[in-house]
Formats: C-alpha cells, structure tokens, sequence
C-alpha cells in the first residue's frame, strides 16, 4: 500500500527561499487532522519519507506523531525526481510525503487517475488502483 500525502498549507516565500517554507497554523492542523485520521482508520503506516522541505518535514512529523513510524528525509522527494515505486519498493505499507504538482503526477502515472491533490490531502494507491483520495476537510472529519 502506497500512501501520498500532500504537505499542508504553507506560508509565502518571504525571501527565504522556497526549501524554507514554514506550515502556516492551517497547515499545521491539516498535518495533525491527517495523521489522527491515519490512526483512526487502523492504516498500518510501517514508513513514512519526506521531502527535506520544512513545510514537507514538518506536516510529516506532526501526522506522525499519531503514528508509530519517524519520518525518514529523502532529497529526491524535495527536487521531485523520484520514483513512487522505486522508493516504496521493500517496504510494505509507505507514506511520502511531497509537492505539487509531482503528487498529482505520481497519482496519474500510477493509476491513471487525473486528479490534483489539496494541501494537506491524502491518496492512498494499492496495485496501480486510487483507492482513495481524502481531501482536507474529509480528514478531518474522520480525525474528530
């Protein structure tokens, strides 16, 4: 099982540069709302890889604080020039945690689905099929 999840929202580029993007307190409960939701629905998550972005690495760490998984950091995450499979390969239940528009790219490629991922929503692939896909609002909801 294959799980995408989009970082949550982030604040503007302030000069900072894109990398250094920090989750805006939306953001910040839109990471929380979809790990709790992961919990609740009993998704074994056995790894979770991020990009090294700070918006990325944090929506990261805050859902997997409802997880018992530590977010690995994958640079190929962050420059977007990864392989969803490659890097799910021996791994049985994994999230990856990215950017747009390479989320929504994966998705397609893999299942065919045409869809764009919200900030801060959730896809969740298994044998080349979209098994769902959770926008933000929906995770919450389920999150309580």
């Amino acid at each position: 099982m294959i799980y995408l999840l989009r970082h949550g929202d982030a604040e503007n580029d302030d000069g900072g540069g894109d990398a250094n993007r920090r989750l805006t307190n939306k953001g910040e409960a839109q990471a929380a709302f979809a790990g709790r939701a992961i919990a609740a629905l009993g998704l074994n998550i056995d790894s979770c890889l991020t990009s090294p972005r700070v918006r990325a690495r944090d929506t990261a760490e805050i859902a997997c604080n409802a997880l018992t998984v530590k977010p690995e950091i994958i640079e190929s995450i962050g420059d977007g020039s990864y392989d969803t499979l490659d890097l799910a390969a021996g791994r049985s239940n994994v999230m990856i945690v990215g950017h747009e528009p390479v989320i929504s790219m994966e998705v397609a490629r893999l299942t065919g689905a045409n869809t764009k991922m919200k900030k801060g929503g959730l896809a969740r692939l298994e044998s080349g099929t979209l098994r769902a896909l959770l926008r933000p609002a929906e995770l919450k909801a389920i999150a309580g």
